[in-house]
């Protein structure tokens, strides 16, 4: 276990996801794009997981953007309906393949596919009571444990947001999520929102992101913030919210402001640009 937990802590990583209406858009290049926009955030490793009807196809590697996603791999992809990107925040040890993101978890209610960024305090003690009652880890990622977690509550809950809902209470720290399953995307962010996610359109479509750069990069349109507790839920049927878990004091990492995000986004409000420029006079 003391090796487990001797790998430091990754919370500047970058997601995305992409919910297409109707055919015009490339999820795929989409995700692409914005993930390379998201390169500040994580230059370890990438991966896209993608939603073909249902079927999901991943590939994630160690490496930047353009390194992992050649212009033969892109093509080589399933194009789907839905896709979620991830870049994953370097580390000073020895890089690790299955540290890379995203997860894709096949159980009994259906496939699974988890994009975070961000830190759980308590990831050791949820890994422990998996491990005891069974649970096989192939990873260090608290990530790994979200991704239990929510699934552990998937078998009883209704739905993939009733699932995320009642797993929230049990995640203590920092984590914007990104979540895919056969029908439908959501995200997901701490309530105290220590790391940002933001909503947006490209055309029709819907698309959710760490930083609005992203979606400005993928010719999309940044919509609002998701306020720190909020579930979004995207579908068939449109975009909803469940704001159950918000309300609670508010606690951004200053460290988004001054170091990690890139200077033309917008968190929670206000523009990193001149945030900087303020904290410098």
């Amino acid at each position: 276990m003391k090796e487990i937990w001797s790998d430091k802590v990754h919370e500047e990583c970058g997601v995305f996801g992409v919910y297409r209406r109707g055919d015009e858009l490339d999820v795929v290049s989409t995700t692409y794009y914005a993930l390379y926009a998201l390169q500040h955030r994580g230059q370890e490793s990438c991966g896209m997981a993608v939603n073909d009807d249902g079927v999901f196809y991943k590939r994630r590697e160690l490496g930047l953007v353009n390194e992992v996603f050649t212009k033969d791999v892109l093509e080589s992809m399933p194009r789907g309906n839905m896709c979620i990107g991830h870049c994953r925040y370097a580390t000073t040890g020895t890089p690790v393949r299955a540290n890379a993101q995203p997860f894709v978890i096949r159980h009994v209610k259906g496939p699974m596919a988890l994009a975070h960024n961000g830190n759980l305090t308590n990831a050791a003690e949820l890994r422990e009571e998996f491990e005891l009652m069974g649970g096989i880890f192939h990873s260090t990622s608290d990530t790994e444990v979200i991704a239990y977690t929510i699934t552990r509550e998937r078998l009883t809950a209704p739905s993939i947001e009733k699932a995320v809902e009642n797993a929230m209470p049990k995640l203590k720290g920092a984590y914007s999520l990104v979540v895919m399953s056969p029908r439908k995307l959501i995200a997901a962010r701490d309530p105290y929102g220590f790391r940002p996610l933001c909503l947006g359109k490209i055309g029709d479509s819907d698309v959710v992101a760490s930083e609005s750069c992203a979606i400005h990069a993928a010719g999309g349109e940044f919509v609002r913030d998701i306020e720190p507790g909020e579930i979004v839920c995207i579908d068939e049927n449109g975009v909803h919210s469940v704001r159950t878990h918000c309300g609670k004091p508010t606690s951004l990492c200053v460290f988004e402001f001054v170091y990690i995000a890139r200077p033309d986004s917008v968190v929670d409000g206000a523009s990193v640009h001149r945030a900087r420029r303020r904290a410098g006079a």
